[in-house]
């Protein structure tokens, strides 16, 4: 699941023909000040200034300026920009025009076991946390889409009725359409809220992705927003980038201080192993993991970013019996960067420990032993080993 920022997610619903304020994102107060000559909303509008980050409760941490002109908003730009949040600093902000209404409302879709449900309320902001009984949904199975006639009872057992209900339904019909042909998990309208024209808007939004699926959708020039209340560092980026351009999976988060180094394949194993780590008393340096049969090139560059961890003492590649993931080629890019990261000097004094079974696994364990005829440090066992017997190997350096 990846978190996509209000600034693209707004672009999202658009793209799918729900109205949005007009708005900018900027790094920049100078950026800023060239789009306010740019755009005349900007000069003639009252603004909204958020700073433009996974962050909850912003407005109480004082990131969100309501009820600006344009020398209000500039002066708001250049108070948010840089300040620091615990271990994140701000580098972006939103600029938004504020739409005038008067009755807020709230929409959703959300991924279920089944398929997603759909929910709307006839109250929306903060008041819909304390009055939840009256969201009301409908549920729709995989692959189906939700009939007219199943939104317009949906809304009015809500409690929209006349034309507003019909836009309501509308609304709902669009935002499941943004939420079923983007690959959504979860995709929240809080609040709706109806213009003087008539017109729904959609105020704000939380957008949540199928990471995984960004190969199916070229448009997605947006980051996924970082996790865990820092920005994400270059390594995670670059193999963010790589993850994108293929079809299985590769994944790392650095975990500063951590001395176990962790490449497993698949993320049953990732979790199963990092718990064995954290167990036994050990520490992380990073998460990580390589599923779904990625081609060996993404398992190198992970496993470059993996050796270059600093202060770590072991890597441990381990993993279940694969179904289809290709042992002696994942393993074909691992030893790659083994051997690039062993000729710069990354692997001094680090020990490798090897857990795998899969297609061609004789194969492939076979080449990871030969690393010991190199000079690597390195332990390789079959299937026969349990799994998390390395971690304790690994741990006591036995």
């Amino acid at each position: 699941m990846a978190k996509v920022l209000e600034g693209p997610g707004m672009g999202l619903l658009t793209k799918w023909g729900l109205l949005t304020p007009h708005c900018v994102v900027v790094g920049s107060a100078e950026e800023f000040d060239k789009l306010a000559e740019a755009n005349d909303w900007l000069k003639k509008n009252q603004l909204v200034v958020k700073a433009h980050e996974a962050l909850g409760s912003r407005f109480k941490l004082g990131l969100v300026k309501v009820g600006l002109d344009l020398a209000g908003a500039k002066a708001a730009v250049r108070e948010i920009l840089g300040r620091k949040v615990e271990t994140l600093t701000i580098d972006q902000v939103i600029v938004s025009e504020a739409v005038d209404h008067k009755e807020e409302y709230y929409a959703a879709v959300k991924s279920t076991r089944d398929g997603a449900d759909i929910m709307v309320a006839n109250c929306g902001g903060i008041e819909v946390e304390s009055n939840w009984d009256r969201v009301k949904r409908v549920s729709v199975e995989v692959g189906d889409s939700p009939t007219d006639q199943a939104l317009q009872s949906l809304v009015e057992e809500a409690g929209f009725s006349g034309s507003l209900a019909s836009k309501m339904a509308e609304f709902a019909k669009k935002l499941f359409a943004c939420f079923d042909n983007e690959d959504g998990q979860y995709l929240e309208i809080n609040p709706v809220v109806q213009r003087q024209d008539g017109e729904l808007v959609a105020l704000d939004a939380v957008t949540l992705l199928d990471g995984d699926a960004k190969f199916r959708h070229p448009d997605w020039n947006f980051p996924f927003a970082a996790e865990f209340g820092r920005a994400y560092t270059t390594n995670e980026k670059e193999v963010m980038a790589v993850d994108a351009k293929v079809k299985g999976s590769v994944k790392l988060i650095e975990i500063p201080g951590g001395d176990t180094a962790m490449l497993p394949a698949g993320g049953g194993a990732s979790v199963y192993y990092s718990d064995a780590v954290v167990a036994r008393g050990g520490k992380l340096a990073n998460y990580a993991e390589y599923s779904g049969d990625p081609p060996d090139w993404a398992v190198e560059v992970l496993t470059e970013k993996v050796c270059s961890l600093p202060g770590i003492k072991n890597i441990i590649v381990g993993g279940a019996i694969a179904n289809f993931t290709d042992v002696k080629k994942t393993f074909g890019g691992i030893i790659n960067a083994f051997r690039k990261a062993k000729s710069e000097g990354k692997l001094n004094g680090v020990k490798i420990w090897v857990r795998r079974g899969g297609p061609n696994e004789k194969e492939g364990l076979a080449a990871m032993r030969a690393l010991g005829e190199e000079g690597f440090d390195i332990e390789v066992f079959d299937r026969q080993t349990p799994l998390t017997d390395i971690v304790d190997m690994a741990l006591t350096r036995k």
